[in-house]
């Protein structure tokens, strides 16, 4: 029979010789990179010498600018970029700090009455309700001549509620509440009893009166909140002030808009 010889193959190569030989091959193929040089003593001197601040200073520059562009953005309520305020809140004001600073003033009557606007060196003061404030802002228009000059140099908290800026430059306000009451009619008063009109003529008055505060208190949150007009201080009153006053009468245009007191079922 004949012999079946077996074929030797090739003797393989161990595997860790092979994994080396790879190696050796891809590291060949790397570029080695150079060794990079430390810059010398007389470059580095050079370069500080090259440098110059002015392109720092500028972005300082531009940022405040920016940065006041946009503060005056938000003070204003979107009024200017740039400061321009028509009317800058009282805390950019001078006038407003030094009333800050040098606190409130008190002034009598005829103190308050100096400050009317007829002396130009001095400043335009006006008082509601006992509290001044200074209007020298809008000296056209409290100023002598102007449509409100009658509000200056006094507390005429009356007026504010009258409409009678000339007739009523008192702060005496005794009496004011008759313009909001209806005229009395004996024709139309047959139609209650007399329990019913006492009863009614009560309700009348308490609705007037509420109507006399509230025409008041508009005009005292509009000083109070206007960033134009800063407090100065307080108006200086005797303590029975108003008992040595005579009572005033319902000025000629508030006495006319009385309305007569309607029937019963005819109101609107």
């Amino acid at each position: 029979m004949a012999e079946v010889r077996q074929r030797k193959g090739k003797k393989e190569e161990p595997l860790g010789a092979r994994i080396v030989e790879l190696g050796t091959d891809d590291e060949s193929d790397t570029p080695v990179p150079k060794p990079t040089r430390k810059p010398s003593a007389k470059e580095l001197v050079d370069e500080d010498e090259g440098y110059s601040p002015w392109v720092d200073i500028l972005r300082v520059l531009s940022f405040l600018v920016f940065a006041s562009c946009g503060l005056s953005y938000l003070v204003s309520n979107g009024e200017s970029f740039t400061w321009s305020l028509r009317t800058p809140p009282k805390y950019m004001q001078l006038e407003w700090w030094k009333s800050q600073l040098q606190g409130p003033i008190y002034l009598a009557p005829a103190e308050l009455a100096q400050y009317d606007g007829a002396d130009e060196t001095k400043p335009i003061y006006l008082a509601i309700n006992g509290t001044i404030y200074d209007v020298s802002s809008n000296r056209r228009t409290y100023g002598p001549g102007g449509s409100y000059r009658f509000l200056a140099g006094a507390d005429a908290a009356r007026s504010y509620v009258t409409g009678c800026f000339a007739e009523d430059r008192t702060p005496d306000l005794r009496g004011v509440e008759a313009m909001y009451l209806p005229l009395d009619d004996p024709t139309v008063d047959s139609h209650f009893s007399a329990a019913e009109l006492a009863a009614l003529k009560e309700r009348e008055l308490k609705e007037a009166s509420e109507k006399v505060y509230e025409a008041l208190l508009h005009w005292v949150r509009f000083f109070e909140n206007s960033p134009k007009y800063p407090k100065v201080g307080y108006v200086k009153k005797d303590k029975n002030w108003l008992d040595k006053e005579p009572k005033k009468k319902l000025c000629e245009a508030a006495a006319k808009a009385r309305k007569p007191r309607k029937i019963p079922g005819s109101e609107e």
